[in-house]
């Protein structure tokens, strides 16, 4: 007795929409063999089940339910179909699953049924017309058997197939065939048995037949004659049996060196197939080669062999002996397989020196089918020799061993026997075509998560391949534009035309379609159609169903069922409940269509998305001859003017909404009668809004923002012609993000239109409105409008819309189909006088590049990821080529001429201006120079000393005639602005290196020579003998001094630093001007600008993130893993450099500010957006990273910081002015720097630490201790210099501190800032300019180039100094320096002087890990938790690392005696310390877990008055119950019972 298909196999994992057609399936028996090594399984089910579910449910059954057993399972499937099948409906619907069945029987039925011409000539006569070839002669009879089985025993439908035969076509090509196939066979034979022939007379490779003959082995072997892709084996196969001259072994072998697959050739049944891939082209014998080598040669080792890199007089050879075997594909090497040769290309490598003196020289080799690493240990004699053969980048040959590495486990390639030059064996594909084609259509990286080519790539490979330009068009987004134009040089001709694939929403569409004025009382039919599919064109009518509503009432109905004539898919009959028995009774279309018409009559029609009922509808009047040119309403569009607040407005979302009852849904008959009642719904609301007609219903069109955001999106390219195009696209983008982000930047057609001046529209791919249309069978007058809205139409390979014909319920069933889509839009281009283009849509370079946007999209959770479409550039040839089918003339039109045509509409522009714009505030410079002056003479008297004048004038003139006074007096502006909101501004950078900078107060840095000036009489000191002993030093180094003149003590000042640093010697270097306002005022700072500037004058610079090595690796590793395949970690490492990159999102820099002139549009420089598209902020960036438009708008750099934060709460909390009540000569702080006495604790009262500086900004980290310790510094300007060194890269490890400790150098002539360079160089007689030049390559890491260095030892440089600015990658600048000391001096003053204020404030600020559980119970418990952490150090997490820096400094307050106090919830503060009866309170936010908003809770809760309970608490500040219970356990709730309720015992 037959049973349900899942009840038999209930524990079967299935996928879902199988599992639904397996709900209708039943088996009727299992039955096995006697050694159960077989299983069959006998199904019979109502539904046609394609066969590559049969065969993975026989996987699925084999895997699942046997897995540890050798058993084969077969599902023999039979079909009781509906009376709609006949053989001919049949084989429509079930050829590719016959062509799948017929490809795993025989590869000759499966292609003679491929290529067959099938024709009906009677119901149940199936003819097969066949090429005449003897092959498909002998096969006709099986075919015959094979078709009729299926057909007639299977599916229950009888059919005859008889065959018809055509004349070959391939005659001539076949023999050609053969006598290639002959003469590879020879020329492989002599290869391998050279020696032997030669020795025999027979053969020579000097000859030109065996020149020729061997050259036809060697390489990549192209395809045979051009043979198509598509083409069968079989052919060739055949031909070889049929010629006799080659057995079956051979022939296998044959097969693999001609290019194909053996295991191809295996199935195609031409003998030992299995063992002739081991023995041909895919994996060689191991070993082979080593016998003989050197044989009868002169090896080259000379006498003494024992240290020489290479062992051959072969110039190929680059290390070993010389080798010529064949090589393995990487990815076949599975285990330690012995010996090998691979090729490949150098990725990295890597060398170090071990401890027994040798080196081992590590380097990653792909053959971009896989990659592994190879490690030589080589002797230090050869190493550099060996070192040097080995670059990156570079093509080898090598030959080694597989083993396992022991120290991690992967498997590498060792005992290198020889290394040989390789060819590039990488696809060079180059564009041959006399006239090339322009790409119109090109993502690159910047387009989310989808492109994964560098723009600059791109670019390059157009212009080697001799195209005039590309089109840049990434996904909504512009933010490849400035590294494209970076990419071209000066004066290059090379054109790219600047784009975007918008997302385009139609919000022109009226409301009602061909209104004729009618009124809500007038008659309305509400109808709805189910149908076999989407397509008008390709699928039909199954049910129509309407009402006809009157004055808003339902007078009458109309219901009919439709007989398609073909099946009704299961899809379909599962989501209407419509099977084949119900409708088959029912009449066809041409009958129940003018019964509807009839009944619509002069009716309006209303429908729920009534452009997809309408269109059947059309189509099927038109096929008839019946007119049909009604007013249409759609209660879609209805519903986002009357239902805004909705986010779906599918049929029972709305519904739902309106409290309409929806029974049935899916069937016809029941919608239209829902939609019915919507609508007079619609009607009531519509009248309660005075509209009474359809005209006044138009009125209402235009949609606002919100209702945008919720319409469907279409793509749309968008190219600029010019300037005045490329500000309009800046637009576009810019609102497009602003006002209508709603999960992607969506560009309205009507603002498209309304500034489409400069810019060219074309349709773009199958997501454009133009391709869907056409998908969807849209009536003419739609088609008609869309094409007339685009500049031109474009169509892609088909191979870009093949997905397609993966999805079951698209209307695209075959490649033909594609093919007549592309035909029909070339066809409108010419009937509409339209240019029709022909692009690639490109989002990778080359085809193998394809697996990086796999790995993107997989990660993504794409599920058709591993199905990439082809969406490479192609060259002229390969796209002429794809479109071949439309003809060579127009396949030359749409390829070359038309977009060649596009790229001349558009001039050459530069995306970003040329121009610096810099903002204008009216006499700057006039300004600028009073304020200076005034405070000049304010310091050091009405008569100015020279120096100060000649350091004025010099820096006012460079500063005024570059155009720089306007930065400055802003700067100017925010730093008073903040000083008289009282928080100090802190400079960064190279600011300081400006005495006007000074002068105007932005910042404290003084860069003169140090120097002693009189704040009473004005007196000063620049040129005593004194006072130059200094020089090169800190004015606070100079001992105190009373002034000579009237007794006061003497102020003392100056950094020595030269202004050039700054500007450069010409005045001209582009000022970059940073400020470190307190974090707390940050965003005070920021809104200031705009006051300054005014309204939208100024916007947040802008920033790109990009996909991280990291993050890419994790995308490689788990797609890898999921997949079931085990990478190396260097195959790994090579897919992730091209995933990294890829755009993941925006944000904003923490500090940059891009200020616009009056007068002037963003949009002439860039679009704008909000950072990560977050549609909450009001906050304004730019759309391009910032540095892309620094070089002509101006950038401030108004960052937060926590020192000037800190000195502000220290400020609070003890009175001092951190300027004037603090020196910058006191010893006590200077002593911190070199031991603890100024604490009054010994380091083993801190756990061993030797100096004060713990918590000291710049200078409290380990690395920075072992700094002061090595350097010893006595002066404030060691400390700046010290500050230099920990801020650099490669300045002191390795460098200044092996200087130092070897005796070369001290802390006062190392190296240790940038300015160093160029004064020391200046002072060694060296050229002005070329010390700065030397100065800025050697900060940046670029080197030293020969000629410089040449220079410098002319000049007495020594050598050690030479060395070390070539060690050196980033350099502080001295200034930047001298500001982080000063902050970091005032706060360590504070720590000596006013202990408990330091520590409140520093706990306050700068604690980012302080636990009120773990450090304020006291200080033995603070102690054991600190013996735990420095017991894990190496193994401590981030979190547990800033735990363990705060801990050091709550031990070392513990160690001067004071505590911390009980925390009180009704006294302490949200995040700050506080400091009571000589304790500190800690703050709220210091409980582990309770965070800052929490904390604020609780403080804003304490105003309500006294907690009740602890229930009472929870409720009032929403702590949750877990913190609740640890602030009990801490007794932070003392005396508070848990819960409200009084007990009988609490009376």
């Amino acid at each position: 007795m037959a049973k349900n298909f899942l009840e038999v196999f209930p524990s079967l994992n299935i996928a879902e929409p199988l599992k639904e057609l397996l709900a209708l399936t039943e088996v009727e028996k299992v039955t096995s063999t006697r050694d159960r090594s077989s299983i069959r399984v006998y199904v019979k089910s109502p539904r046609l089940i394609h066969k590559q579910n049969i065969y993975d449910l026989e996987k699925g059954i084999k895997n699942q339910l046997f897995p540890d057993k050798q058993v084969t399972v077969k599902i023999q499937e039979k079909y009781r179909l509906s009376g709609q099948y006949t053989p001919e409906k049949l084989l429509k619907m079930y050829k590719d699953s016959l062509l799948l069945e017929l490809k795993h029987y025989s590869i000759i039925e499966y292609t003679m049924f491929r290529k067959a011409q099938v024709a009906f000539e009677k119901e149940n006569l199936m003819t097969l017309t066949v090429e005449d070839t003897m092959v498909n002669r002998d096969r006709t009879g099986e075919l015959k058997r094979v078709l009729e089985k299926v057909f007639t025993e299977r599916c229950g439908l009888p059919v005859e197939v008889q065959f018809a035969f055509v004349p070959s076509l391939g005659g001539e090509r076949r023999k050609q065939l053969e006598q290639k196939i002959e003469r590879e066979a020879q020329a492989i034979y002599w290869k391998n048995h050279k020696e032997e022939l030669a020795a025999m007379g027979g053969f020579s490779s000097e000859g030109l037949e065996g020149q020729e003959l061997l050259k036809q082995t060697s390489g990549q072997k192209e395809a045979f004659m051009g043979k198509p892709e598509d083409s069968a084996p079989w052919d060739m196969l055949m031909a070889q049996a049929a010629s006799g001259d080659i057995g079956g072994e051979d022939t296998a072998v044959l097969a693999v060196s001609s290019g194909m697959d053996a295991g191809k050739a295996g199935e195609s049944g031409a003998g030992n197939g299995a063992n002739a891939g081991q023995k041909g082209g895919g994996r060689p014998q191991l070993n082979k080669g080593r016998k003989g080598w050197g044989h009868n040669k002169d090896n080259g080792f000379g006498e003494d062999k024992k240290f020489s890199v290479k062992r051959s007089n072969n110039p190929d050879v680059l290390y070993g002996r010389d080798f010529d075997d064949d090589f393995l594909d990487i990815e076949t090497i599975d285990g330690e397989i012995g010996e090998v040769t691979l090729r490949g290309q150098v990725l990295t490598c890597e060398n170090r020196e071990l401890r027994s003196g040798k080196f081992i020289l590590t380097f990653d080799i792909t053959d971009f089918t896989d990659t592994i690493t190879a490690k030589m240990f080589i002797r230090p004699e050869i190493f550099e020799e060996v070192k040097a053969v080995i670059q990156k980048g570079m093509f080898l040959k090598i030959k080694g061993v597989t083993t396992i590495d022991k120290f991690d486990g992967e498997l590498t390639l060792g005992s290198i026997v020889g290394i040989k030059k390789g060819e590039d064996f990488t696809s060079k594909r180059i564009d041959s075509s006399i006239e090339k084609r322009v790409e119109l259509h090109c993502h690159t990286k910047m387009s989310d998560m989808d492109g994964v080519s560098e723009v600059k790539d791109i670019i390059k490979r157009a212009k080697k391949w001799g195209m005039s330009s590309i089109a840049v068009t990434d996904h909504g987004c512009v933010q490849a534009f400035p590294d494209a134009n970076h990419a071209l040089d000066k004066g290059d001709s090379f054109k790219v035309i600047y784009g975007v694939e918008g997302y385009l929403v139609d919000d022109t569409k009226q409301l009602v379609e061909h209104s004729r004025g009618q009124s809500f009382k007038d008659s309305y039919v509400v109808f709805d159609i189910e149908t076999t599919g989407f397509s008008p064109l390709k699928n039909r009518i199954i049910e129509i169903g309407a009402v006809k509503v009157v004055d808003g009432v339902i007078t009458d109905r109309f219901s009919s069922f439709v007989n398609p004539d073909v099946p009704i898919p299961f899809d379909i009959e599962k989501l209407t409940g419509i099977n084949d028995a119900m409708v088959l009774p029912s009449p066809k279309i041409d009958v129940v269509l003018p019964q509807f018409l009839e009944f619509v009559g002069d009716s309006a029609l209303v429908a729920h998305n009534a452009g997809f009922d309408v269109s059947f509808i059309s189509h099927n009047a038109e096929e008839l001859g019946l007119a049909f040119e009604p007013t249409v309403l759609d209660t879609v569009s209805l519903a986002r003017l009357l239902l805004p607040n909705l986010n779906r407005f599918k049929l029972d979302t709305v519904a739902k909404a309106l409290n309409i009852s929806l029974q049935n849904h899916h069937r016809a008959v029941d919608d239209a009668g829902a939609t019915a009642e919507i609508f007079t719904a619609f009607i009531k609301m519509l009248r309660g809004r005075d509209i009474e007609d359809l005209d006044q219903l138009n009125g209402l069109s235009a949609m606002d923002a919100q209702t945008i955001m919720k319409l469907p999106t279409s793509h749309v390219i968008i190219l600029a012609k010019n300037d005045i195009g490329r500000v309009n696209l800046y637009r576009l983008v810019s609102w497009s993000h602003l006002d209508y982000f709603s999960r992607r930047p969506r560009i309205p057609k009507s603002i498209l239109n309304a500034h489409r001046e400069g810019l060219i529209i074309g349709s773009a791919c199958e997501a454009g409105e133009l391709y869907q249309a056409l998908l969807r069978g849209a009536p003419d007058a739609e088609i008609s409008r869309l094409v007339n809205f685009y500049d031109y139409l474009e169509i892609q390979p088909l191979g870009n819309n093949a997905f397609m014909l993966r999805d079951e319920k698209s209307t695209v069933k075959t490649k033909e189909d594609l093919i007549e889509i592309n035909k029909k839009i070339v066809d409108l281009g010419t009937q509409f006088g339209k240019l029709v283009c022909a692009t690639c849509d490109v989002h990778f370079l080359d085809p193998q590049d394809e697996v990086y946007r796999r790995i993107i999209m997989a990660g993504q959770g794409f599920k058709d990821s591993d199905d990439q479409a082809p969406l490479y550039l192609r060259t002229t040839e390969e796209m002429l080529e794809e479109f071949a089918y439309l003809g060579p003339d127009k396949s030359y039109e749409v390829v070359v001429t038309n977009t060649r045509k596009i790229s001349e509409m558009c001039e050459k522009i530069a995306p970003v201006r040329p121009d610096k714009c810099p903002p204008v505030i009216p006499d700057s410079d006039k300004t600028l120079t009073k304020i200076c002056y005034d405070r000049a003479h304010e310091m050091y008297g009405e008569n100015l000393p020279k120096i100060v004048v000649d350091r004025l004038e010099r820096e006012l003139h460079s500063i005024i005639t570059n155009g720089f006074a306007v930065m400055y007096i802003i700067a100017q502006k925010l730093v008073w602005k903040s000083n008289e909101d009282g928080y100090l501004v802190g400079s960064r950078g190279s600011v300081g290196s400006s005495f006007v900078a000074t002068m105007s107060g932005i910042t404290e840095v003084n860069p003169l020579s140090p120097h002693y000036h009189c704040p009473k009489c004005r007196y000063y000191d620049f040129d005593s003998e004194e006072v130059k002993g200094f020089s090169g030093m800190a004015g606070c180094d100079m001992p105190d001094k009373a002034c000579p003149v009237c007794g006061t003590p003497l102020e003392k000042d100056g950094f020595d630093i030269p202004f050039e640093t700054f500007l450069g010697f010409k005045g001209d270097k582009e000022p970059d001007i940073d400020l470190n306002f307190s974090g707390e005022y940050q965003s005070k700072a920021h809104d200031y600008t705009e006051v300054i500037f005014g309204k939208g004058q100024t916007f947040r610079a802008g920033t790109i993130g990009t996909l991280a090595d990291k993050t890419a690796f994790g995308y490689v590793k788990k797609y890898y893993e999921e997949r079931g395949t085990r990478k190396r970690n260097c195959e790994i490492n090579r897919i992730v450099q091209g995933c990294v990159g890829v755009r993941r999102t925006t944000g904003q820099h923490p500090g940059g500010i891009i200020v616009l002139p009056l007068g002037e549009e963003i949009y002439s420089f860039t679009p704008v957006q909000h950072p990560a598209n977050d549609m909450t902020t009001s906050t304004v960036t730019t759309h391009f990273d910032y540095h892309s438009i620094d070089h002509n708008l101006l950038k401030l750099d108004i960052l937060g910081h926590d020192d000037p934060t800190m000195i502000r709460m220290l400020q609070d909390l003890i009175g001092l002015d951190p300027v004037k009540d603090i020196p910058l000569d006191s010893p006590e702080v200077m002593s911190l720097f070199q031991d603890t006495s100024a604490l009054g604790i010994t380091p083993d009262d801190i756990g061993g630490c030797p100096l004060g500086a713990l918590g000291v900004p710049e200078f409290g980290t380990d690395f920075a201790m072992q700094m002061l310790l090595d350097t010893k510094p006595k002066y404030f300007s060691d400390l700046v210099r010290i500050a230099g060194l920990a801020h650099g890269t490669d300045v002191w490890l390795g460098n200044a501190q092996t200087l130092i400790q070897e005796g070369k150098a001290t802390i006062q002539t190392a190296i240790c800032t940038r300015d160093d360079i160029m004064v020391y160089l200046i002072a060694r007689g060296m050229e002005q300019g070329l010390s700065f030049t030397i100065m800025e390559s050697v900060r940046k890491g670029k080197g030293l180039k020969p000629e410089w260095e040449a220079e410098m030892t002319a000049h007495g440089v020594p050598d050690w100094y030479i060395w070390s600015c070539k060690k050196i990658k980033y350099m502080f600048p001295k200034a930047h320096a001298a500001a982080y000391v000063m902050m970091a001096w005032r706060i360590a003053y504070c720590k000596i002087f006013y202990p408990l204020a330091y520590y409140a404030a520093f706990f306050s600020i700068r604690a980012s890990a302080f636990s009120y559980e773990i450090m304020c119970q006291g200080r033995d418990k603070l102690e054991y938790y600190l013996a735990d952490y420095k017991k894990r150090a190496d193994t401590l997490s981030k979190k547990e690392q800033d735990t363990l820096r705060d801990m050091r400094i709550v031990q070392e307050m513990y160690a001067r005696g004071f505590e911390f106090m009980p925390l009180d919830i009704y006294r302490a503060k949200a995040r700050s310390f506080q400091i009571i009866d000589g304790r500190l309170m800690p703050s709220l936010s210091s409980i582990d877990g309770l965070g800052e908003k929490a904390a604020d809770a609780v403080v804003d809760a304490v105003k309500d008055g006294p907690f009740l309970s602890v229930e009472d608490f929870s409720s009032r500040t929403r702590v949750n119950g877990t913190i609740c219970a640890l602030m009990a356990d801490l007794g932070l709730l003392k005396d508070l019972p848990q819960s409200n309720q009084l007990s009988l015992f609490d009376l």
